[in-house]
């Protein structure tokens, strides 16, 4: 669970390329505890944002903090509490499994001992354990995927940044990648980024969407569903006279609009749109009820992340095309 002392603090961050600014004055935060996810298109500025972080490049302006310590002036022990894993994960193809955990963890100041200790540890968490004596170029994407993400925890780092952590990787590979990622959010801040929805949907407690360098949206994807409610339905298969049913939507309260249409049988399908904040099921069950129809539907449509993705960034994009026009 994450509490509200923040791990990463980040304030009018800006990465400039000539002209062409990467990121633009982006600010947020993510407390201790949390798995975010940076969702956003190639060129939204989410790897530029961790490799900031991870102290690999430094930002054009703005200040960026993790865990009160400053990126740019107190980068040697901003990488100690870190684990990075970038999107082209640089193994050493020609070294062992273990023996490049190892190697990696010396690199990163445990001594021998602590060393081969959580080198056993992260094997084991990152289901490596079978493939500890292979070579890694031997490796299938999967597995060098998981050596990528034992390299980033070997240390026991507070915050662990990974960039596209589930690219390339078939099905039942990112269920694996997914549920450790899961696992590791209960004892760490995990940072993540993604262009595949689902996957952050289904991973991340909080969502920051990214668009041109700029982020247009910071909360959970509960909240911002809730934000899209104007939109949404709520779906319900009644037996009953379709004329009785639009009487007696017409009359609702709370109700925006409504469709009626015929479905198999004795059935009718009724999509309603209630007005904002009201939630129509009970009424439409009570309705129900005491008019003794059949009902074998009672649905809430849900916005998928998707849904809410194109929504939140059709404003920008707007605009963007009014500038080019002017």
């Amino acid at each position: 669970m994450s509490n509200q002392e923040p791990m990463i603090e980040i304030e009018d961050l800006t990465k400039r390329y000539g002209r062409h600014a990467a990121i633009d004055r982006i600010s947020f935060s993510v407390c201790r505890g949390e798995i975010v996810g940076l969702l956003g298109p190639n060129g939204a500025g989410k790897s530029t944002i961790m490799r900031i972080l991870a102290c690999f490049m430094p930002a054009t302006s703005g200040t960026a903090r993790i865990a009160g310590l400053d990126v740019f002036r107190e980068a040697d022990s901003v990488r100690r509490r870190i684990g990075y894993m970038p999107e082209n994960n640089p193994l050493h193809l020609d070294m062992r499994v273990r023996e490049y955990l190892k190697f990696r963890a010396r690199l990163k100041g445990l001594g021998i001992a602590e060393s081969r200790d959580r080198v056993s540890v992260v094997m084991d968490q990152c289901g490596l354990s079978e493939v500890g004596w292979k070579i890694i170029g031997t490796l299938s994407k999967g597995f060098r995927q998981r050596v990528g993400l034992a390299d980033a925890l070997v240390h026991e780092p507070d915050l662990i940044i990974l960039d596209e952590p589930t690219i390339g990787l078939d099905p039942h590979q990112v269920r694996a990648v997914r549920q450790l990622i899961k696992e590791l959010g209960r004892h760490r801040t995990v940072l993540l980024s993604s262009h595949i929805l689902p996957e952050v949907e289904m991973t991340c407690h909080r969502v920051l969407i990214l668009h041109g360098g700029r982020v247009l949206a910071a909360d959970t994807t509960e909240n911002l569903q809730r934000r899209m409610s104007d939109s949404g339905q709520v779906v319900a298969e009644i037996a009953a006279n379709p004329h009785e049913l639009a009487a007696c939507w017409d009359g609702m309260e709370g109700v925006e609009r409504f469709d009626v249409t015929p479905s198999d049988g004795l059935y009718c399908r009724c999509a309603l749109t209630p007005q904002h904040g009201v939630d129509l099921r009970v009424r439409i069950f009570e309705t129900v009820l005491a008019r003794g129809w059949r009902l074998r539907e009672l649905t809430h449509s849900r916005h998928s992340l998707e849904d809410i993705f194109v929504h939140v960034t059709r404003a920008d994009r707007e605009e963007e095309e009014e500038e080019e026009g002017l």
